[in-house]
């Protein structure tokens, strides 16, 4: 009897474990694997449209081109299309002007995001006043 209640004790841990698991895979599921190239922002000196700007997601990370350089670091997403931004890194390349102003904003505002939303191609990021910040468009190879 002792050894079975042994058996149930562990049910609980086992259940808690699996449903961790399954909000990370579905937290990360709908932008997993997927490529974007920034097609607006909240910026009007400079179109993001006349720069390289991506963002490709696999295993928990985020990654591209940021205009003249590439970037990568961790991201995670939350209950609520809640979606964070880790420390992020990037080659150290130096460009034209504008091309690294343009850099510099896209890592500002995206560090400024706390929330994602996907419709009908297009991945929206929006900042803790839920105000669209960064609009990209779906890479389809």
């Amino acid at each position: 009897m002792a050894r079975s209640f042994k058996s149930l004790a562990a049910v609980p841990v086992i259940v808690l474990a699996l449903i961790a698991l399954i909000g990370c895979a579905r937290g990360r599921g709908e932008l997993e694997g997927t490529q974007w190239r920034l097609t607006e922002w909240t910026l009007g000196s400079l179109n993001p449209r006349d720069f390289k700007i991506t963002a490709e997601f696999s295993d928990g990370t985020i990654g591209g081109r940021s205009g003249v350089n590439t970037y990568g670091g961790p991201y995670t997403l939350g209950s609520r299309q809640s979606f964070k931004v880790g420390q992020l890194a990037s080659t150290q390349m130096a460009g034209p002007e504008p091309a690294m102003r343009a850099e510099g904003a896209y890592f500002t505002l995206l560090g400024q995001v706390r929330s994602y939303r996907v419709d009908a191609g297009r991945l929206t990021l929006l900042d803790a006043g839920g105000n669209e910040s960064l609009t990209f468009e779906a890479v389809i190879r």
